[in-house]
């Protein structure tokens, strides 16, 4: 996992959306997990691509239609991403407050 890519991915509100629309687990075609959005076919596909780059969907091709699934892995990796960073702020919040209290 690219940190990087993965939370520039995640920071357009319309591929969140998506995310989230994924995030129940089931397998969608690009028509039903775009229902609803205000953006064009082409947009969608725009946005979907950002996201099989970034590692946080898979497309795949059935027939005429094209499946879109989340790929839970690359969304653990990013949560556990940020829990390492969590903790490290931790530790220097300890760190500080024990200097403070000692003045």
């Amino acid at each position: 996992m690219v940190a990087a890519q993965v939370f520039n991915a995640l920071g357009d509100p319309t591929r969140l959306e998506i995310v989230q629309r994924l995030s129940n687990g089931t397998s969608y075609t690009i028509t039903s997990v775009s229902e609803g959005l205000k953006i064009s076919r082409q947009a969608i596909r725009k946005h979907l691509q950002v996201l099989a780059d970034a590692k946080l969907i898979r497309l795949s091709h059935k027939g005429r239609d094209t499946q879109v699934e989340l790929e839970k892995q690359t969304l653990e990796q990013a949560a556990a991403f940020i829990v390492q960073i969590e903790k490290q702020w931790d530790v220097r919040l300890d760190s500080l407050r024990n200097y403070v209290e000692k003045q």
